[in-house]
């Protein structure tokens, strides 16, 4: 007894996409940028790429995935984050809140 639907077997299927977030990045590079750990100094940064949600930068180490963090891109005032992925000197950060309209736009306007 089989227990598919016989049309399922034609049903078309996408195939899976590589990028996952559903936001599209904005690609920057700003060299004013930094990343606080919770009781940790500030450590100079690179913006990497910019979407309302997250980021992605450059630093030389001290931030594993699942550390909250402050960020301050651009001289901004400190965006709570989690680091969300982390692969040699990249990481990833999802923030708390959406970026800020004036700031995001001020951020990809830097980067054309």
């Amino acid at each position: 007894m089989l227990m598919g639907y016989m049309t399922s077997q034609y049903r078309r299927v996408e195939p899976a996409r590589l990028e996952q977030r559903a936001a599209h990045r904005h690609p920057v590079l700003l060299g004013r940028a930094s990343v606080r750990d919770s009781g940790k100094e500030m450590l100079e940064a690179s913006l990497v790429d910019l979407s309302a949600y997250g980021c992605r930068v450059l630093l030389d180490g001290g931030i594993k995935v699942g550390d909250r963090i402050w960020l301050r891109l651009a001289g901004s005032n400190p965006i709570s984050a989690t680091a969300v992925w982390a692969e040699g000197n990249r990481l990833g950060c999802k923030f708390d809140e959406m970026l800020d309209r004036a700031l995001f736009r001020e951020l990809t306007l830097q980067g054309c």
